[in-house]
């Protein structure tokens, strides 16, 4: 089957900033505009809408200064206005070649915001094409509202096609302004047009306002379709516009008859950088380019994953520059849990491999997710709590702290089969833990070992809900012994490494275990 190439048009820095609060500097809009002619390859970009401010002025120069250079100033487009020569002045002096004009394509648009007739309208469009065309302009035309034209003004809309089909314009663009077809109507519509100006190039624009801007592309593109306007993250005005990388992986997978020239490894680099420059964020599980989008999270998936790619699609995350994840958390599995280990290196027994699974999905009751980056701190304290055997166990406390007042806690302790209570104030919470403690065991007639150090761990990434390691290094007579404690609270993970070393010293008539002690200086 013969493939017909599609133009795809990037409105990333027109269309895409209009989205509410957003405004790119002249810089970012250059380095926006070298990634995708020179990284993500679109035929063209469109850059800005002519005479709007200074900035604009000044991030269109730039752009086009260097589009000259490296012999791209063809593939740089900007919206202009039936405005006599204002429009084609601005353009000259920027230094662009091609103008995207903007007329109206519906007669409820005519007669209401310009009140003026088709011949009158019509007229004034063909001055400033021929003034462009004699200043060697390039020559698009918008055909604002287009949707709705075909919809309650079809005659309207031919009339206008046959007048622009008589003048120098090289591209007629139909744009979905409210965004409000449906996939049926994009390709009747898109159809009829085709049909009726076979010898004209005809491009969609599609917005996304009922969430159907992808399904409407593929409608527009099997009624003859020659081009298509998108943007990075589906950026544009209201609900956006049809996103770039979900269009193009449509395309290459479900639409094989049609060919861009879109580097798809490059679709997730650029989206990432539009995101940073523009301060609207990537939701996790928007298609191709979200960060949750090729993470599994149930166990079983990952089990199907490592038997037979049972869960993997077409949307491979390699095509895109991007890896897939196997989450940790509640949901997880020991699949899961072999398939990070396996990225860092580490081998488990069954037996252990059973416990660190365990632990993760009980941290997962109490926080969205565990990172592969907690994955490390979580083995080392399984595997150094299955050394002590616990007959100490804390087996609940309350902890406050308030402005003004001293922290306190009240804290509930079993000793074999005897259960403590008591409570204290401290310096801070953990301290107000330990003055409790002392209580406790003072009652016991036993000193608690010298806290030496403490030390906090948290993995890479800094998030608030991050899993805490404390390391906490006591004196045990004469020996320095370190024993940790895991958890998302720091306190709580501090109380936990503390359990630990109640366990070394309160396991009566034990002597072999306190000489081993040196050995066992990570606990």
């Amino acid at each position: 089957m013969n493939s017909r190439y599609i133009e795809i048009m990037d409105t990333t820095l027109r269309d895409g900033e209009q989205t509410s609060g957003v405004s790119f500097s002249a810089s970012e809009k250059l380095t926006i505009a070298q990634l995708l002619l020179q990284e993500v390859k679109v035929d063209r970009i469109e850059v800005a809408s002519a005479r709007v401010s200074e900035g604009e002025f000044q991030a269109v120069r730039k752009i086009t200064d260097w589009a000259k250079e490296h012999g791209l100033l063809n593939k740089i487009e900007v919206l202009t206005f039936v405005d006599g020569d204002a429009s084609i002045n601005w353009m000259l002096k920027a230094g662009a070649r091609v103008m995207n004009l903007l007329t109206k394509g519906s007669l409820n648009h005519l007669k209401h915001q310009l009140k003026k007739t088709p011949q009158e309208h019509f007229e004034e469009i063909r001055n400033v094409i021929e003034l462009a065309d004699s200043n060697g302009i390039e020559c698009n035309v918008y055909l604002e509202d287009w949707s709705n034209g075909m919809r309650n003004s079809p005659e309207y809309v031919f009339a206008s096609l046959d007048f622009l089909t008589t003048l120098p314009v090289k591209r007629i663009l139909l744009p979905d302004t409210l965004g409000i077809l449906t996939p049926s109507e994009s390709y009747d519509f898109v159809k009829t047009i085709v049909d009726r100006y076979p010898k004209s190039h005809f491009e969609f624009h599609a917005h996304n306002d009922y969430d159907l801007s992808v399904a409407n592309v593929m409608e527009a593109l099997r009624a003859g379709a020659h081009g298509l306007h998108l943007t990075v993250n589906g950026m544009g005005e209201r609900t956006g516009n049809a996103p770039l990388a979900s269009t193009i992986a449509v395309l290459n997978d479900m639409l094989p008859q049609f060919q861009t020239s879109v580097n798809e490894r490059s679709l997730y680099a650029v989206s990432k950088i539009v995101e940073t420059f523009s301060g609207i964020r990537i939701p996790s599980n928007k298609p191709i380019v979200g960060e949750s989008v090729f993470t599994q999270t149930a166990g079983i998936h990952a089990d199907g994953d490592k038997k037979n790619n049972l869960y993997f699609s077409k949307l491979m995350p390699e095509r895109f520059g991007r890896q897939r994840l196997y989450a940790l958390g509640k949901t997880s599995g020991k699949a899961n849990i072999e398939n990070n280990l396996r990225d860092l290196g580490i081998t488990l027994a069954d037996e252990d491999l059973k416990k660190v699974t365990q632990r993760i999905i009980e941290l997962g009751d109490r926080k969205e997710a565990v990172t592969p980056d907690d994955l490390p701190y979580i083995i080392s304290d399984v595997l150094a709590s299955n050394a002590i055997e616990e007959k100490v166990v804390i087996v609940n406390y309350v902890l406050t702290h308030s402005k003004n007042l001293k922290p306190s806690a009240t804290l509930q302790i079993r000793f074999g089969d005897e259960i403590f209570e008591e409570n204290a104030q401290g310096d801070g919470q953990y301290d107000a833990f330990m003055n409790a403690l002392k209580k406790i065991y003072c009652q016991k007639g036993i000193s608690l070992p010298m806290l030496t150090d403490y030390t906090v761990r948290i993995p890479p990434g800094g998030k608030t809900d991050a899993l805490c390691e404390t390391i906490i290094t006591w004196e045990i007579n004469g020996k320095d012994v370190k024993t940790r404690g895991l958890d998302s609270d720091q306190t709580v993970s501090a109380i936990m490494a503390t359990q630990k070393m109640l366990n070394l010293i309160g396991i009566p008539h034990n002597q072999d275990l306190i000489a081993q002690i040196p050995l066992m200086n990570s606990l």
